[in-house]
């Protein structure tokens, strides 16, 4: 017999402000692919386009202050096994792979694909960013508990520090944002930022 079972999220620490060496950090921007932001995607999450903006403001604070910017891309090909359990999403040169319009990378800016949820699995992310003297990585986009989730957890492992903002990220339910939260401040000691006004780079 089915059932269903209600859970609190234990409590997590927010910070208001975290102050950043920009030569130091990166802001790695995850998936914000049509697919996912754009309500006629494939697998639209509704709570995404509230992100672009806040996004967009951390990108101009980042690139003014010299801070690397960095893109996942979700990216599938034929017959791709993810497919079995999403559907057909972010198929390679479609309109739903193309990261959004308000978010294009700029000149600079550094764009990585991936075929798995985790931005590191299988990519040049973790070798570009020892390159460049990456020690913090700010980590914003969609969807929370997957991607976004998966990825940060990669970027502590190989001990890069990880701060995330409230406001930068998207879900499908409000736990699923509050879980990964809770889990990239308890497990992973990542620091949870309110909003993006409150990260400065110095």
């Amino acid at each position: 017999m089915a059932g269903k079972l209600l859970v609190e999220v234990p409590e997590y620490e927010v910070v208001e402000r975290v102050d950043l060496p920009a030569r130091e950090t990166a802001v790695i921007v995850v998936d914000m692919q049509n697919d996912f932001v754009n309500p006629k995607g494939r697998l639209f999450v509704p709570t995404a386009p509230k992100t672009v903006e806040p996004i967009k403001r951390l990108l101009e604070k980042a690139r003014s202050a010299g801070a690397r910017v960095f893109y996942t891309q979700d990216t599938h090909y034929d017959d791709d096994p993810e497919y079995r359990i999403w559907g057909e999403h972010v198929r390679y040169g479609t309109w739903g792979w193309q990261i959004v319009d308000e978010l294009k990378p700029q000149p600079g800016d550094i764009v990585v694909m991936k075929t798995r949820y985790d931005g590191f699995y299988g990519t040049p992310l973790d070798d570009l960013l020892r390159v460049y003297g990456i020690k913090n990585t700010v980590i914003v986009g969609t969807v929370a508990n997957i991607c976004v989730l998966h990825t940060a957890a990669s970027a502590a492992l190989r001990w890069y520090k990880v701060v995330i903002p409230i406001d930068g990220i998207s879900a499908l339910t409000d736990f699923d944002l509050h879980a990964t939260l809770r889990q990239v401040n308890w497990l992973y000691k990542g620091i949870i930022v309110r909003s993006v006004e409150g990260i400065n780079f110095t």
